[in-house]
């Protein structure tokens, strides 16, 4: 048996929240919200028992603008009468226990029209570009976004939300603008690293202003980047380091690292050769937490995890979607009961429903998606486009 105790100690953020586990949930995209991006049966059926034993609970891709909706029934945070469905899933999160954190979201180049109703946006219109038509934005169009992000602060604030998360990860948007392989523009948004940086930066700077304005010092503010992007002129690790100099500059609790193996270690640029989140652990230096995820699935990968001691939250999406009670199987020693995979047969296990779960049996493989029962199954790519 794997001592995991430390894994539910509480522990501070640097102003002040106790956070009463390091386990977290991830953000993850259920795919099965009402159209409007409304709270439904399937929704609340995976909120529940999911929070148990959590610390941060960060709950997946919320619109900031129409045009940033990249799922079909995305939840949003565009307008007030968004403001019910918000409440609601703040409280369900909430009454587990568990400090509820809204990831706030645009989709960009990866937005979808087919669910906004409108053409997405993004840096450079023809980068990246897999079918139909993408509008590169205009001045007015990215000042609008960096609004639709302080709007939706202010709507989380006073949702009850404890905090949010940026989304500067998984090539949507934020990471889009940071990027020299997505941002080919040559203007104030554009072109040198540090002008590539802006557009991030004035979002974030946004947030924090709206937390200002509204007296709220206890309320979360958190960043999530991927650290590297695979393809030439993409974002390396000396690049997220610099972006990290920048963020720690700013009033924020915690930096999340997207990546599909919690082991993963850099593959060029400073630190190559290094677990990613060694670096990132020593470049942050205690200044504020460090949220970890990636292929955490049993007893034994927390423990290992844990033994590093590299970040202060430990997550597991796909360990949660195939254990809806991973926080009390992990606190209990109960490993032999945590699962790694999806039985089809027996829907009841999951409480995963509607189309999330017909997504899960169709296209799980072990690679974003948990593995299915029964099925070969591909190893996890570090990469998501």
């Amino acid at each position: 048996m794997y001592d995991n105790s430390k894994l539910f100690e509480k522990f501070k953020l640097n102003n002040g929240v106790e956070v009463p586990s390091r386990f977290g949930v991830p953000p993850m995209t259920l795919f099965c919200q009402n159209p409007d991006g409304s709270v439904n049966d399937a929704e609340r059926a995976f909120f529940k028992d999911r929070g148990e034993n959590v610390g941060l609970y960060i709950l997946g891709a919320v619109a900031v603008t129409q045009e940033g909706i990249a799922f079909p029934g995305g939840p949003r945070a565009i307008k007030e009468s968004d403001l019910a469905a918000n409440v609601e899933r703040a409280k369900l999160v909430k009454e587990q226990g568990a400090l509820a954190i809204n990831q706030l979201h645009h989709g960009g180049l990866f937005a979808v029209k087919k669910y906004s109703g409108v053409n997405p946006i993004a840096p450079t219109a023809e980068v990246g570009n897999e079918g139909g038509v993408v509008e590169e934005m205009t001045d007015a169009q990215i000042k609008n976004v960096i609004k639709g992000f302080a709007f939706a602060t202010e709507l989380s604030i006073k949702a009850g939300y404890d905090g949010i998360e940026i989304h500067g990860a998984n090539n949507y948007l934020l990471q889009q603008f940071y990027s020299a392989y997505y941002n080919r523009r040559q203007d104030e948004w554009g072109g040198s690293l540090e002008k590539r940086m802006r557009f991030p930066l004035e979002v974030l700077d946004a947030c924090v202003q709206v937390r200002e304005k509204m007296n709220k010092p206890e309320f979360i503010i958190g960043y999530r980047l991927s650290p590297e992007e695979p393809f030439e002129n993409g974002i390396t690790m000396t690049d997220t380091l610099l972006l990290i100099k920048e963020l720690l500059k700013r009033p924020i609790q915690f930096i999340h690292v997207s990546q599909k193996n919690f082991f993963q270690e850099a593959r060029r640029g400073e630190g190559a050769g290094t677990p990613r989140l060694k670096v990132i652990h020593d470049a942050i230096d205690g200044k504020c937490a460090l949220v970890g995820v990636g292929s955490l699935l049993t007893a034994e990968s927390f423990n290992r995890a844990l033994n590093y001691g590299w970040v202060d939250v430990y997550c597991s999406g796909v360990g949660l979607i195939v254990n809806k009670h991973l926080g009390r199987l992990l606190k209990e020693g109960k490993e032999d009961e945590i699962k790694d995979y999806i039985d089809p047969e027996h829907p009841e296990l999951y409480g995963v429903e509607g189309n999330f779960w017909k997504l899960c049996i169709e296209q799980g493989d072990g690679s974003w998606l948990p593995k299915v029962k029964g099925r070969n199954n591909a190893p996890p790519n570090v990469y998501k486009h």
